[in-house]
């Protein structure tokens, strides 16, 4: 009897297992493993892999900064705190740029030009000079702080600026005649309302205080009667906002004022209006929305940089504004610090 008998091969395809060395099924899903292999390759062995939570990062970071509007403010009004400080956000960029860089991961590194992307559409047009030269009337705000030691020599040196108006915050009243003596000669027209200050070259009138509801006078509004014609000055100071671990960022007082604020701008029948205070806010915050909806930042619209102005010592946020209505901004820009915790702002505006 003849003895049958089969080569490894074909006992092992009998057994059905697949040869996998011939037939188109075979050699098309060959292809396929080499192809994804090589795709894998590029730019380094599984660089394409790695960093995947990093990639979630740079997209979680994308959309908070591209919807902080949406961000809630029902706890602990943690949307307008994001906004206060928004533009710190772009920080995380190179953080998690140094992370993928370590990671040795493409994915990473790809994923953040969305929040580049984002954060230069948000704040990419500060980063340049918008300045012009000349203006019909140059604008000057400055908080001078209740605790300032040396009022009459923070008064001079805003003098020196050389602006027509200026707009003073938090003057205790023992400190007034000081700001008065030091500025009269340079100011012949001024008025005080509560603890805000108005100088200026030109006449005032209609000088009056402005409600918002704090209970005590914080905002003014005032006539002044330039050479080009007449310009409606408001001065405020809105009320402070707090940290707090338990209650979030406490700014419920602020935000009802500032609505009181654009309630008073929105009705003033002069068709040129300058506001010139400390908000206690950013443009970006939507609680002041009711004001900044309304007119135009001169920072934002011809400044150069940032602005920020607060804390004077390292400035970390815009929150004292000059903005303006139906006159166009020229030129914005920072002060030196006086003996205040903040830092005066000047403008120069075109009819």
């Amino acid at each position: 009897m003849a003895r049958a008998y089969m080569t490894e091969t074909e006992s092992e395809t009998g057994r059905g297992e697949p040869d996998r060395r011939s037939g188109p099924d075979s050699s098309a899903a060959a292809r396929a493993r080499r192809a994804i292999a090589r795709v894998a390759r590029l730019g380094g062995e599984g660089r394409w892999r790695r960093g995947w939570i990093l990639a979630l990062l740079a997209a979680v970071l994308a959309m908070v900064m591209a919807l902080h509007s949406r961000v809630p403010n029902r706890v602990g009004n943690l949307g307008s705190l994001l906004e206060t400080f928004l533009p710190w956000a772009g920080l995380a960029i190179p953080v998690l740029l140094l992370l993928a860089l370590l990671r040795r991961s493409a994915t990473a590194v790809v994923a953040l030009l969305l929040p580049v992307l984002v954060w230069a559409d948000l704040f990419g047009g500060l980063l340049t000079d918008r300045r012009a030269e000349g203006g019909d009337l140059r604008v000057l705000t400055h908080n001078v702080n209740a605790d300032n030691p040396d009022p009459a020599g923070t008064a001079r040196q805003l003098a020196e600026a050389g602006a027509e108006v200026v707009a003073l915050q938090e003057l205790p009243k023992q400190s007034v005649p000081q700001y008065e003596k030091a500025l009269e000669e340079d100011y012949p027209h001024h008025t005080v309302q509560g603890t805000v200050g108005l100088w200026s070259k030109y006449p005032i009138s209609d000088a009056r205080p402005v409600d918002i509801g704090i209970g005590w006078v914080r905002a003014l509004r005032a006539t002044v009667t330039t050479p080009r014609g007449q310009i409606a000055v408001y001065g405020a100071h809105l009320p402070s906002v707090r940290v707090k671990f338990k209650a979030g960022f406490t700014a419920r007082q602020r935000d009802l004022a500032a609505d009181l604020l654009g309630e008073a701008i929105a009705r003033e029948p002069i068709g040129r209006i300058v506001l010139l205070g400390d908000l206690n806010g950013t443009m970006n915050d939507r609680a002041l929305a009711s004001v900044t909806s309304q007119m135009r930042s001169t920072q934002g619209a011809a400044g150069d940089g940032f602005g920020f102005s607060w804390p004077a010592s390292f400035p970390l946020a815009r929150i004292d504004q000059i903005m303006v209505k139906g006159v166009e901004p020229v030129s914005s820009w920072t002060l030196p610090p006086t003996g205040s915790d903040h830092l005066p702002l000047a403008a120069s505006v075109r009819w």
